[in-house]
């Protein structure tokens, strides 16, 4: 979810010179995934490209530009949409800056921004397009701005799609965007969670947030919503239609599902929404408004530990795949139904088999439990402990666990140094295992940033050049 990242949109590039890659599934037609690398030990790029070709993916969305991860992408066949940073829209706003980069932000009008990008983000994109187009490449690649579905909405008194328009205080800038956009032939591309329908609103049906027929439909005139999914998308074609342009193009930028960190977030709902959205997506049938194939980019492939919880302790745990690339539940990308685990990344390397928990046999017991709480939220201001929360996969450890799970966050999250398993006395070092149940007491990877060579090339450098190729 972007508005735990601040990033703008991008251009689709490349399906470079050569290609080592071998296919081995089949995805369904128009999906792509999010790479997202907010985390503290990432996988090396080459590892991560290397899992999604072996999974059949083709598109992939970046949220920057980094020359590494780029260079992964080389020669990889993939279709890439690549982002830079909301932060940067102001700088866009000057011809000469502009020419500099391919792309354009990531949801700058979520109300939570307050405003923050509201002047800068138009004129960013128009800059963006005409360097595009100065560059020769205006035809072939597009210049966009993923935009979260809180732009637009339909009135509290009339729920329903075809009420639907542009959020009033936006809705003139909104009109202009997409008009042209429309005009550069590039699509609207927006963002949709049915989990958060779920999750900030207490009343929200939960079957209706799913694509298996179990909620009451909502009506409107004679079309009948079964999911939130298609009602928000098709409140979206009318409020493109009431500002004149009903046949532009959408890609959903982000959808996805959560599995650890609060209530309803977990691996059986998500395995449950990505069963139906995809089995959805291969019937080909669309929204009641859009009938046909889709372009999607889903939320996300790897968790990321070091993303802002501020929205929500969902946030770290969006991956289809946990941080060390091993899927999380079964999955057909194809849409057919015939779940099973997707390929996992090979040649992952693990920190040493051992964990950092709490010493039961530490000093005197009054004295020690005085110390605990302030350890425990020194480790967890320090190390990712949203399992522990209400929902949460870890929730149901006793007070002990609580407290060996938060060491051992903090324990891995520093490269397992024997200094950072003290905690006055309060922790001890094991080879046993720690986990329990569904509880994982995970070992962290080795850092691909702790073995990457410098790169040199810039960034600017590596987008035009990587575009300029698959033209």
């Amino acid at each position: 979810m972007a508005i735990a990242r601040a990033v703008v949109v991008v251009v689709i590039c490349m399906a470079c010179l050569w290609s080592p890659w071998s296919l081995e599934a089949a995805v369904v037609d128009g999906l792509g995934v999010n790479w997202g690398t907010m985390s503290s030990h990432p996988m090396t790029p080459s590892t991560v490209v290397r899992m999604m070709k072996e999974n059949g993916i083709k598109k992939v969305k970046l949220f920057d530009a980094d020359p590494w991860t780029l260079g992964a992408l080389a020669g990889s066949d993939m279709e890439v949409m690549v982002a830079i940073p909301n932060d940067m829209l102001a700088r866009m706003q000057s011809y000469d800056n502009a020419k500099k980069y391919v792309a354009v932000g990531n949801e700058p009008f979520l109300k939570a921004y307050k405003g923050a990008f509201m002047n800068t983000t138009f004129p960013a994109l128009k800059n963006i397009q005409r360097a595009l187009d100065a560059a020769g490449l205006g035809d072939r690649i597009k210049a966009t701005t993923p935009l979260n579905a809180d732009v637009y909405n339909s009135p509290d008194s009339t729920p329903i799609p075809s009420a639907g328009n542009f959020r009033s205080d936006i809705r003139s800038l909104m009109t202009d965007i997409v008009h042209f956009l429309h005009s550069n032939s590039a699509p609207f591309v927006v963002n949709i969670y049915p989990f958060l329908s779920l999750a900030l609103n207490p009343d929200f049906p939960l079957d209706f947030a799913f694509f298996d027929g179990g909620s009451k439909p909502i009506t409107d005139g004679g079309t009948q919503y079964t999911n939130v999914f298609d009602a928000n998308y098709d409140t979206l074609v009318h409020s493109l239609k009431k500002s004149g342009v009903p046949d532009m193009k959408i890609i959903v930028g982000e959808v996805g599902w959560p599995t650890d960190g609060v209530r309803n977030a977990n691996v059986a709902l998500a395995h449950r929404f990505y069963d139906g959205f995809l089995k959805k997506m291969a019937t080909g049938k669309g929204t009641p408004l859009r009938p046909g194939r889709m372009d999607v980019y889903l939320f996300g492939l790897v968790d990321e530990d070091l993303k802002s919880i501020l929205p929500g302790d969902f946030e770290r745990h969006w991956g289809i795949f946990r941080y060390d690339g091993q899927p999380k539940f079964p999955m057909d990308l194809s849409g057919r139904g015939n779940d099973a685990y997707l390929a996992r990344a090979r040649g992952v390397e693990y920190q040493e088999r051992k964990w950092c928990v709490f010493n039961e046999s530490a000093g005197n017991a009054r004295a020690m439990k005085g110390l605990l709480g302030g350890n425990v939220n020194y480790a967890c201001s320090l190390a990712d402990c949203t399992a522990l929360n209400y929902g949460g996969s870890c929730n149901g450890l006793d007070a002990h666990g609580n407290v060996s799970y938060a060491f051992n966050q903090y324990f891995q999250a520093q490269d397992q140094d024997v200094e950072a398993c003290v905690f006055q006395g309060l922790a001890a070092i094991t080879t046993v295992n720690a986990s329990v149940g569904e509880c994982l007491f995970p070992v962290q990877i080795v850092s691909a940033g702790a073995r990457a060579v410098v790169w040199v090339a810039g960034v600017v450098v590596g987008v035009v050049v990587a575009a300029a190729l698959i033209v």
